[in-house]
């Protein structure tokens, strides 16, 4: 199906959740849009296929949501010619209208008139004593083993963390076969008992998340909420998890691997290259690219969906990559249908009481921050301390991280600052003695991600 010449041409960015239910609304609109995504198979980081040659059953991927996850991989391959994907494509820069990729066959760019950015998040890091010992995971990069390569990432594991993914990830990997010796919270278990009234918005999530609880329970090993403080021991690898309890005696179990996060961060970068404004989420405790219900940004081109702008679930996502896609072709002066849009801004309405319930029951833990030893490495990238972040700020007068970047060099590495910036943030604020809002963000920088300098395959 060939494009007519009026047509504006509208690029996405990602095809998980959001990103191929925006390319669905804006195909069956009869344009027909670009979808770019790194990945060889969409999906997305909540629903990941396998490589061809390796997929397994669904249920045990998905579990409850393998007829989601098949709905959303189907999406791409129903709509065929009327959609242009392209797998396997980096969009590593956002220029004005334009796009700058990387593919296997090297680079290339892509000029837009409208630009639907729906790009995920990835696991938020706060360093603790051994956490760059080899065998240390985060809980989103043990699910990717899980899910892609169909490997666990030892034999027996431990998970740590705060947020809804942590019980999901131990359910997982018990029902794969893998030995979970401990799921440990640092979060209190009495924040999530007072906000049950409001996660019952969601009643089927909230049942889910009970489900996925009990269930781990139930398989023996160590529980625990409430952690104070972690490290992970061994000799050049992964030999045991040692954690602080709310009763303030010290615990240890011996495990050969650790999938430790402690909830998650939108990746943002596209947003902030493309120009769009940001606002600081006092809850989440992060910098997000600012929008409507609709998805529309600051920018009149760029439209916002998913996770990329704000954590808000699967679900979610799906929800506000369609409203996107509306709110595209109501730009441009193509009709819309009144009662489906007042139906998704109704849903998302919902989703977001129950997301603010759930933000409350895994509050942020600060405590762990506060807990990060001087010698501790905060940026694996450039081998940079805490310290030497506190020295930068206490010495040399450094009163937000991009000044902090500029004396230690902070998020120059290979990550951009994606993996440590947010630790970075909250140590300024810490020992600054000022709200984390003050100590800035780093800004964007191309190439978002690691590119080669000659093109071709990484």
């Amino acid at each position: 199906m060939e494009a007519r010449v009026s047509d504006p041409v509208v690029a996405i960015v990602g095809a998980g959740p959001a990103g191929v239910r925006a390319a669905e609304a804006l195909a069956q609109a009869g344009l027909r849009p670009i979808v770019f995504d790194e990945a060889q198979r969409a999906g997305g980081q909540i629903y990941r296929q396998p490589p061809p040659g390796a997929e397994r059953p669904g249920e045990d991927l998905y579990g409850f949501e393998a007829g989601k996850a098949k709905s959303v991989h189907a999406v791409l391959s129903d709509l065929g010619e009327r959609v242009v994907y392209r797998p396997r494509t980096l969009v590593w820069n956002v220029y004005e209208q334009r796009l700058d990729t990387l593919t296997d066959g090297g680079y290339g760019e892509q000029a837009f008139d409208r630009l639907v950015l729906a790009t995920g998040a990835m696991d938020r890091v706060i360093p603790f004593p051994g956490w760059t010992l080899p065998g240390v995971f985060t809980l989103g990069g043990a699910q990717i083993a899980l899910k892609a390569q169909g490997v666990s990432i030892g034999r027996r594991v431990a998970f740590v963390g705060a947020g809804p993914l942590l019980p999901l990830i131990a359910h997982q990997y018990a029902k794969a076969g893998a030995e979970v010796v401990a799921v440990l919270d640092v979060t209190p278990f009495s924040a999530r008992a007072r906000q049950a009234a409001g996660l019952l918005a969601q009643p089927a999530t909230f049942a889910k998340g009970l489900y996925y609880t009990a269930r781990n329970a139930l398989r023996g090993g160590t529980r625990a909420s409430g952690v104070r403080k972690l490290r992970v021991e061994g000799d050049g690898r992964v030999e045991a998890l040692v954690w602080t309890g709310a009763d303030g005696r010290e615990h240890r179990v011996a495990c050969d691997a650790v999938g430790a996060s402690f909830g998650l961060r939108s990746e943002s970068q596209l947003a902030d290259l493309a120009g769009c404004r940001f606002a600081f989420d006092p809850v989440t405790r992060q910098w997000a690219p600012e929008r409507t219900t609709a998805g529309r940004s600051s920018r009149p081109e760029v439209y916002l969906a998913g996770d990329g702008a704000g954590i808000g679930g699967a679900d979610v996502a799906e929800l506000q990559g369609r409203r996107a896609a509306l709110a595209v072709l109501e730009d441009i002066g193509r009709a819309v249908d009144a009662s489906e849009v007042a139906r998704l801004d109704a849903a998302l309405a919902r989703q977001a009481r129950f997301r603010d319930a759930l933000e409350a029951a895994y509050p942020y833990p600060d405590h762990l921050v506060a807990s990060i030893a001087d010698d501790e490495i905060l940026c694996r990238c450039e081998g940079v301390t805490a310290g030497a972040l506190r020295d930068a700020v206490r010495e040399k007068g450094a009163t937000e991280v991009n000044r902090v970047k500029a004396f230690t060099r902070i998020g120059m590495g290979r990550c951009q600052g994606r993996v440590c910036g947010h630790a970075a943030a909250e140590l300024v604020a810490l020992e600054r003695g000022c709200p984390v809002s003050e100590a800035g963000r780093l800004r964007g920088q191309p190439p978002v991600k690691p590119i080669p300098v000659a093109g071709g395959a990484a």
